[in-house]
């Protein structure tokens, strides 16, 4: 009898592992088509990070790069790759979503000149056209930038160019661009022979930021399986950092014809060290000084507070 009992008692903890009981399914959203900046994500359905800690990750790539996190606000898909910025907005306009998950930690958007000694200072810009793909909170981001320099939005003429953003710059439709990620867009320009200067928000006036983060839906997420989510992506990127190039390689492997080129080579070397090496970790007070920011350049009705939609997870 009792060895009846110790058996049925392994059995039942055997079943309860995630190796044996059934996988949690999630479904994730891109912000846009897969390339490095998703590297965590790409290493963890790569190498089995996810399935080890128990969840069955669907990765999507969405048609518009703006409905992700509505999808997630409608419970459409469980999680969505977004940007801090954008969660303050829709979580002040009243979406009900959550920060789950940082992916990439730092800010990537620039505000990008051709380097020929034209443009040495954003002083230089006055009376200058700039060139956005997105309009939105350009005029608080540029504005302000500008402001530490003694230029004022007014100074310059915006035109939106679309996804066309190198181009443009190169063509010399427009004198700067905004909007152009630092791994991407200067390797572009360097690719097509033109040498790129960058000026970042975070030196100019405007707080620092989380580029890329990961959304759930605030009311029906699942906690347990955005814990092993998380758990995941630490492995994955705890893995890229320890091993660029065998990480390249597999990360490639994911979609060689779309992902083996030298744009993404270059976009993966430089997007290595602004990857969050604690993806769930929580800081509030970032959060909340960049919402800050954001309600005193009027681009939200309301400013929320970070502990009402960066929950400790974890915990």
């Amino acid at each position: 009898m009792k060895k009846t009992t110790i058996a049925t008692a392994l059995f039942a903890a055997l079943l309860a592992s995630p190796s044996i009981a059934e996988e949690k399914k999630l479904t994730l959203m891109l912000d846009w088509f897969v390339n490095p900046n998703h590297g965590p994500v790409v290493i963890a359905q790569q190498k089995g990070y996810f399935a080890e800690q128990g969840v069955e990750v669907n990765i999507q790539e969405p048609a518009d790069p703006s409905t992700p996190p509505k999808l997630v606000a409608a419970g459409k898909v469980d999680l969505a790759i977004s940007y801090q910025p954008t969660l303050t907005i829709d979580v002040a306009a009243g979406l009900p979503l959550i920060r789950s998950a940082t992916l990439v930690a730092t800010p990537l958007n620039t505000l990008t000149v051709l380097d020929n000694g034209k443009h040495d200072k954003l002083a230089t810009l006055k009376g200058k056209k700039i060139g956005i793909a997105i309009s939105g909170s350009e005029e608080a981001t540029i504005g302000t930038m500008l402001s530490q320099e003694g230029v004022s939005y007014s100074d310059v003429e915006i035109i939106n160019v679309g996804w066309a953003l190198s181009s443009s710059l190169a063509s010399g439709k427009v004198d700067a661009i905004w909007g152009g990620f630092r791994n991407f867009e200067t390797n572009q320009l360097a690719i097509e022979g033109y040498k790129a200067k960058a000026f970042y928000p975070e030196e100019h006036g405007v707080p620092t930021y989380d580029e890329l983060i990961f959304v759930a839906n605030a009311n029906t997420h699942d906690k347990a399986a955005i814990q092993a989510f998380n758990k995941a992506l630490e492995q994955a990127t705890t893995y890229i950092v320890n091993h660029p190039k065998a990480a390249w390689e597999e990360f490639v492997a994911y979609s060689p014809d779309t992902l083996n080129n030298e744009l993404n080579k270059r976009a993966w070397r430089d997007t290595l060290t602004r990857f969050a090496l604690r993806p769930s970790a929580v800081d509030h007070k970032r959060y909340d000084e960049y919402a800050e920011f954001m309600y005193s350049q009027k681009l939200i009705p309301v400013l929320p507070k970070a502990k009402d939609y960066v929950p400790e997870l974890d915990r």
